[in-house]
């Protein structure tokens, strides 16, 4: 039996008077991506400094403006790290880079020595304040503690008097998820009292998921409880560094923006302990889909996932929102449809706003193609393969043939699985434009000429017509009211066979003069009542007509 009697509920707060449900997301926030920290300690084997810089400078280029680039003091390769990004003059003048220290004091020099050269720097010290880790992992009261956080900052503005450069402050009481609100907010008002800061200096208060304990709502709740008590709000920049233990690190963050954050704290994917960090790129792409700059330069997620593959030696899943290889790929028949339609009706209406069933934005925006959209299998429709035709090849087939073919690709998907764009269109050449046997294809077409007949009251059209019929050559001439007319009447009195048109449909299969023709034609054989399709394809229109009448009489054969 599943023993879910060991586990009790977390705490939730009373707070009625909450006003983040009525509120949107309007701007991206202060971006921190803590990937060379917070994510580089989590990986199975850690970036090498060269990597760490690769790392760095792809963070730069997506447009982040502040970066936390390791522990220093803890470790001589993210010392020499940040030592490589100054002495190299990696660190463009509009990025702010961030390390991460423990309030000690040996620690804090030993930070300071590393940040040597560099003109801006957040210097973000932490404790836990938890109930928890005050009783299991410290064994200290609420005092000793909150003196913890008071130290710590009296030892970094010490040595931010001597420091030739500007010193932006960063404190986290870690596991504030887990700490009592009154608690958070007295410890984080000690340490603002300790820094005295200003409007144009102003404190990072970071209050981190450090373990995601409830529903995203809860911790929406906790910040804004924190935003409004804070005093001297306007000095003070309210972050936010969540986990995703509970798989809502995305939902909690973008409902910590309403209730107030300024700021986030992220890695690229999620990358972080256990189930992760939150996701940055996933936040920013769901602003991009509202209409909103997420100010980042996210265009080409394939590059992102390259970078961050090789350094982090990390898969990115195949349903990653945004980035996975199978995000933008519809399966599921009805979906193909509705993306089929979708497209096409963008395109006739000229629509400036995206707007496609199944697909919240356009792939290309991020760098993705069409090419993985529509995947068929077992389970995909008529809409799916038609739309690859269209999409991979330009065949725009009509609508009555969809789910002819749809069914001879079925049989495929069924046998082997998924079907590739190129073997779709394998089968089309197999099953529309290719004369096989004589005894499964008993109609051959070899040539024809049309000339008008202007002495019949319509313009008649004099067919001269060369085929074979079951392996014998047939030459007739005849006419009708146009050429495939003619061509209807001269295969019937050749060959017997009795049939209608039913519809009839072309385009051109690409642009310029040399562009070749497509028809399709749909006929009825009026002695056993089937019906199909048949496709033909040429540089000349007519004779394009003329295949695809052949086409679908060897279809019916078959």
């Amino acid at each position: 039996m599943l023993n879910y009697t060991r586990y009790k509920r977390n705490p939730v707060i009373d707070l009625r008077d909450r006003e983040w449900p009525n509120k949107e997301i309007e701007k991206a926030p202060i971006w921190c991506s803590v990937d060379l920290r917070d994510g580089n300690q989590a990986l199975i084997e850690p970036m090498v400094v060269e990597e760490k810089i690769e790392f760095f400078n792809l963070l730069v280029k997506l447009g982040f403006k502040e970066i936390e680039v390791g522990f220093p003091s803890a470790s001589q390769i993210e010392y020499d790290f940040l030592r490589q990004l100054v002495e190299r003059k990696l660190i463009p003048e509009d990025v702010t880079v961030q390390v991460l220290v423990q309030c000690r004091e040996h620690l804090i020099e030993k930070t300071f020595e590393a940040l040597k050269g560099i003109k801006k720097a957040i210097v973000h010290i932490y404790n836990s304040t938890s109930t928890l880790q005050r009783d299991v992992v410290f064994g200290k009261s609420r005092e000793e503690i909150k003196q913890i956080a008071i130290d710590g900052t009296r030892m970094v503005k010490k040595y931010a008097e001597n420091f030739d450069g500007e010193i932006i402050l960063e404190y986290s009481p870690e596991s504030f998820t887990g700490t009592e609100l009154d608690y958070a907010l007295e410890v984080c008002s000690a340490v603002w009292e300790e820094w005295q800061p200003t409007v144009d200096n102003r404190i990072i208060f970071n209050l981190p998921a450090t373990v995601e304990m409830n529903t995203p709502n809860v911790y929406a709740d906790q910040i804004e409880w924190m935003d409004k008590h804070f005093k001297n709000r306007e000095t003070i920049i309210l972050s936010v560094h969540p986990h995703n233990d509970r798989g809502t690190g995305v939902a909690a963050t973008e409902l910590a923006l309403l209730a107030g954050a300024d700021r986030v704290e992220g890695t690229l994917f999620g990358n972080g302990e256990r189930t992760g960090n939150v996701d940055v790129l996933n936040i920013a792409y769901n602003m991009f889909s509202q209409g909103i700059n997420p100010k980042l330069n996210i265009e080409n997620v394939n590059e992102i996932i390259e970078v961050y593959e090789r350094c982090c030696k990390m898969p990115v899943g195949m349903r990653h929102p945004y980035a996975g290889k199978l995000v933008f790929t519809a399966f599921s028949g009805s979906h193909q449809d509705a993306i089929n339609k979708g497209v096409k009706a963008m395109k006739e209406r000229k629509n400036e706003k995206w707007e496609v069933p199944y697909l919240p934005i356009d792939p290309a925006d991020v760098g993705r193609a069409y090419e993985p959209i529509v995947r068929i299998n077992s389970q995909s429709g008529k809409g799916g393969v038609a739309f690859v035709m269209d999409t991979y090849f330009g065949y725009k087939l009509p609508k009555g043939m969809h789910k002819e073919f749809a069914d001879v690709i079925q049989v495929i998907a069924e046998a082997q699985g998924e079907v590739s764009p190129d073997t779709i269109m394998e089968k089309f050449r197999e099953e529309y434009l290719t004369y096989k046997t004589e005894k499964e294809y008993p109609f051959e077409f070899t040539a024809c000429k049309f000339s008008d007949v202007d002495d019949t009251p319509c313009g008649d059209t004099l067919a001269k017509l060369n085929f074979k019929y079951k392996g014998e050559e047939n030459y007739v001439e005849i006419t009708g009211n146009g050429p495939v007319d003619a061509v209807k009447k001269a295969l019937h009195t050749q060959t017997g066979v009795n049939f209608k048109i039913l519809d009839y449909t072309e385009h051109a299969l690409g642009e310029g003069s040399n562009a070749k023709a497509v028809a399709y034609v749909n006929i009825l054989d009026l002695d056993s009542g089937k019906a199909t399709y048949g496709a033909g394809q040429s540089t000349n229109i007519t004779r394009a007509s003329i295949r695809a009448v052949f086409s679908a009489l060897n279809r019916l054969a078959k």
